[in-house]
């Protein structure tokens, strides 16, 4: 149990560092002078990407704390 957590709290770490670009996106955003909208388009893609993850994890261990009180 110790190690899937610990291996949670990396996972929830480390993804804040990825390049989340399409390659269309990149493309244009490669072109440009200052590279502040495209670390900004980056940050947005990775907000959206976390969200569904942080929802389902939620929901998840609401169902498991559930669960696992009515087993007591």
């Amino acid at each position: 149990m110790k190690r899937k957590i610990i291996l949670l709290l990396f996972s929830f770490l480390f993804f804040l560092e990825t390049n989340a670009q399409c390659a269309m996106c990149r493309a244009v955003l490669e072109s440009e002078e200052g590279q502040t909208a495209a670390q900004g388009i980056n940050d947005g893609i990775v907000y959206l990407m976390a969200v569904p993850y942080i929802l389902v994890f939620g929901i998840g261990f609401f169902i498991y704390k559930k669960y696992n009180t009515l087993k007591k």
